[in-house]
């Protein structure tokens, strides 16, 4: 009989299917689209701030050119001068391209259907490909010129930027988030989300400060913005240009509040130490403090105060203390790295004039965020989180002896069939006493036909060595035929009962 094999049918979609040339004409596409619209945005807030100053000349083509150097520092590619080096670059520029080419590979992932890591690459090559290419090229038709860009920095620079941008936008897409979590076991990546929440904190501690220094100094920045200039160009310039570095005096007030300070040519700000001079006169530097206070260390229990929360949020990520110090480790790791790319990417060279080079320490930023996550973050985690308490037991206990019924449950006897063995329990249980034996085994009639019959069947010899031939048995009626199945039946059911093959026997004797 045929039977339908009803299962539950999984529906998957299946990625679009394109052939090689429509894969090569999507991946260029996203590729020069990328660096099309980027150098495009560039272009237009350049042409945005020529067309609205007094005194500035506004064409196409001078805004087209002008774009080329800000977008290799929107790169964050330096560039060099015949006054120095331009290296302290603004970060939010390098944020927005790489949030816009982030955008562009997550669309082409989608576009192309990719769900496994290594289709990622197509992508991520691509495009940094083709934004090395455009960076490379571009410094070397800029040439020795009034701006200058050195060409394998160029290249490499924009590589990285647009490399590291893509990969970020495939990541989910392609599976690369779950690649690296799942490699982690849970402390961890317990440990993981807390050091990017720590740093999270951090940063957020040297925005406030920032705030707070723009807040108190505001006569002065609003007397520079008017300094600027009347017209409206300027104004806008100068805005741009504070709104730009907004990140970079961000992390630069992320080092403050964690202690290590920074530097601006001959000027050293740190809670514990202060080093005045002149500064640029940009209405953002108006939130450096301008003498040293008796309260600025206080500023430092900001950092013990979010170590702390990292040592709370880790106390019960185990039972045992050791487990929740890997965990607090792991998060000191993780935030004191990422202040380390942080404060790199934030300082530079500023030309050679007497504000140079501005220095975030990255080396001090990452020893004292790991340290100001870890020490606290350790002692708490240690201290409150839960203990695997030991069983204890009670030597005036008295021992209670399990109801266990030695007759109902006889492990000499199992039964391969469950009604069997319930049949089994409900048997009465007979002393030995009185349990009586009529007969012996050995003069059963039983056993007596049945050795009879075997002989018949098998036709021995007799003692002169002739074999003895059985006589043509007569056919059976059909009473004697139900008493002969009744029989079979009877041994077969007695069989049964006692757990044996139809062809076994007790004493191991030849088949019936």
């Amino acid at each position: 009989m045929l039977q339908r094999d009803v299962t539950r049918e999984v529906t998957t979609v299946r990625p679009p299917e394109f052939s090689r040339s429509e894969r090569v004409r999507v991946l260029v596409a996203a590729a020069v689209g990328s660096v099309v619209v980027g150098y495009a945005a560039v272009a237009a807030v350049l042409a945005l701030v020529s067309a609205t100053a007094t005194y500035a000349e506004f064409s196409t083509s001078g805004v087209l050119s002008a774009a080329a150097p800000a977008w290799l520092a929107a790169h964050h590619v330096p560039l060099r001068f015949d006054a120095g080096q331009l290296g302290v670059l603004p970060l939010l520029p390098t944020a927005l391209l790489m949030l816009l080419v982030g955008r562009t590979a997550a669309g082409t992932a989608d576009r192309l259907g990719l769900y496994e890591p290594l289709q990622a690459r197509g992508v991520v090559l691509s495009i940094a490909g083709a934004h090395a290419v455009v960076g490379g090229t571009i410094a070397l038709l800029m040439g020795e010129g009034l701006v200058r860009a050195t060409p394998a920095v160029a290249f490499f620079g924009c590589a990285a930027v647009s490399g590291l941008a893509a990969t970020i936008g495939v990541a989910r897409r392609c599976g690369l988030v779950e690649v690296v979590f799942d490699k982690l076991d849970p402390v961890a990546l317990h440990g993981l989300r807390a050091g990017i929440m720590a740093l999270f904190g951090l940063v957020g501690l040297g925005a406030l400060a920032v705030a707070a220094g723009l807040a108190a100094s505001w006569p002065t920045t609003s007397g520079l913005f008017a300094e600027a200039g009347p017209s409206l160009g300027v104004g806008l310039g100068v805005f741009l240009l504070c709104v730009g570095y907004l990140p970079n005096a961000i992390i630069a007030g992320f080092s403050y509040v964690v202690g290590a300070g920074f530097s601006l040519g001959g000027v050293e700000v740190s809670p514990t130490r202060f080093v005045g001079g002149p500064v640029p006169p940009v209405p953002l530097l108006a939130s450096m403090p301008e003498d040293k206070a008796v309260w600025s260390p206080v500023v430092l229990l900001g950092a013990a105060v979010i170590g702390v929360l990292v040592g709370w949020t880790c106390r019960k990520v185990s039972d045992r203390p050791t487990s929740r110090f890997r965990a607090v480790l792991v998060a000191a790791v993780t935030a004191a790295v990422a202040s380390l790319v942080l404060a790199a990417t934030a300082g530079g060279r500023l030309a050679s004039g007497a504000f140079d080079p501005v220095t975030v320490p990255a080396g001090l930023l990452a020893l004292l965020v790991a340290f100001w996550v870890l020490v606290p973050g350790a002692l708490v985690a240690w201290l409150a989180g839960n203990r695997a308490k030991p069983a204890v037991v009670d030597a005036e206990a008295e021992f209670v002896e399990p109801d266990f019924d030695e007759e109902a449950a006889d492990p000499d006897v199992v039964f391969e069939d469950d009604e069997l063995t319930d049949q089994f329990e409900q048997l009465e249980v007979v002393d030995g006493d009185e349990f009586e034996v009529e007969e012996d085994l050995e003069d059963d009639d039983y056993y007596d036909e049945y050795d009879e019959e075997l002989q018949d069947d098998e036709g021995l010899q007799d003692d002169a060595g002739e074999d003895v031939v059985d006589e043509e048995e007569e056919p059976l009626d059909e009473e004697g035929e139900e008493e002969l199945e009744e029989e079979e039946d009877f041994d077969a059911e007695f069989d049964e009962m006692l757990g044996m093959e139809a062809e076994e026997d007790l004493d191991g004797k030849p088949e019936r």
